[in-house]
């Protein structure tokens, strides 16, 4: 006996059928969409990436050109002699031997020396002192005046500078010693005498970039809690004593980050002892980058100026690790 489906069951299973492919033709579209939806993020992701690096190549290729290329040349170029005429002939480290036998170059490092030693002692404490009198109660427009006219100096150009204050402290009509003539001083040879001419380069050199560190002190300052002094003024450090144990330890972060660069700059001044003194009298204010620049310009021996420019750099690297390592002894971080 044959088994009949009744007239009302078919409509049901049709309307079955309907709904599963209606179903599965939803999740393949829903699939179908999602994976579109990836595809499309990941050629957003990839057209950023090829965006940024194009934003980033003239930087990059600046810095390639212009910094990494030069500093590679130059340490090759310290072992070989090269006068820019002839052909470059490789001596090994004979460059580096007369360097250092050349009294001339050892005492412009040991000048060099002596003026990083006095020039940022001088620049890292004007700074600091007038930074925290500028913090102190002041009116607003008058502490805006102060971080302006200090900062000045350091955008000027050097040179310009120097050849201002070469007359300024010049023997014969020099308004330095115009002043000094007023209350009976005679006239003090500034630029002919080793002292005064070391004296003139250190003063100069510091007036122009001690508004750096200015700066610096002063953000370092803004950012130390009002609650810190308010709480050591209970405990009754007033006046010196809350700068000497508050201000200076909350401050050593920035004191760190300021004698680094100081340092750093200090170590390849040029301008002022060369436009003010010319590196003399004799070689009292010559410096190790004006040994440099008359080795390669003025004598034509570019393997002897890429052998100091080695030694200055290694020197650099040096102090500049002493300090970082020193400083997880000295240094407070809140």
């Amino acid at each position: 006996m044959s088994t009949t489906t009744p007239p009302r069951e078919r409509p049901r299973r049709a309307a079955g059928r309907a709904s599963t492919t209606t179903a599965r033709t939803l999740a393949g579209s829903g699939t179908s969409g999602a994976s579109g939806a990836g595809g499309r993020t990941t050629g957003a992701r990839h057209n950023q990436r090829w965006l940024a690096w194009i934003f980033l190549a003239p930087t990059i290729l600046g810095m390639g050109l212009f910094t990494l290329v030069p500093i590679v040349a130059s340490v090759v170029l310290a072992f070989f002699r090269w006068d820019i005429i002839s052909a470059p002939t490789f001596v090994g480290f004979d460059n580096f031997s007369e360097v250092v036998q050349d009294p001339t170059v050892r005492v412009s490092f040991l000048n060099t020396i002596v003026f990083v030693v006095v020039a940022v002692a001088l620049q890292l404490g004007l700074a600091l002192a007038l930074a925290v009198m500028v913090q102190e109660k002041m009116p607003a427009w008058l502490r805006v005046f102060f971080r302006s006219a200090f900062f000045f100096p350091l955008i000027l150009s050097a040179a310009s500078v120097s050849i201002f204050m070469r007359y300024l402290f010049n023997e014969q009509f020099g308004v330095v010693n115009w002043f000094l003539s007023l209350v009976g001083i005679p006239a003090v040879p500034w630029l002919t005498t080793p002292g005064g001419s070391a004296a003139v380069v250190i003063l100069v050199y510091v007036w122009q970039n001690f508004g750096f560190s200015f700066l610096l002190f002063i953000g370092g300052l803004a950012s130390i809690p009002v609650e810190t002094y308010e709480a050591a003024a209970i405990d009754g450090a007033t006046g010196w004593r809350k700068h000497l144990h508050v201000t200076l330890p909350l401050l050593s972060p920035t004191t760190l980050v300021a004698s680094v660069m100081a340092i750093i700059s200090a170590l390849q001044v040029f301008d002022q002892p060369y436009v003010l003194t010319r590196g003399g009298p004799g070689d009292s204010t010559r410096t190790a980058v004006m040994v440099i620049f008359e080795s390669a310009f003025q004598r034509l021996e570019f393997g002897q100026a890429s052998a100091i420019g080695v030694l200055l750099t290694l020197i650099i690297m040096a102090i500049t690790a002493a300090q970082f390592r020193l400083s997880t002894r000295f240094v407070f971080y809140q």
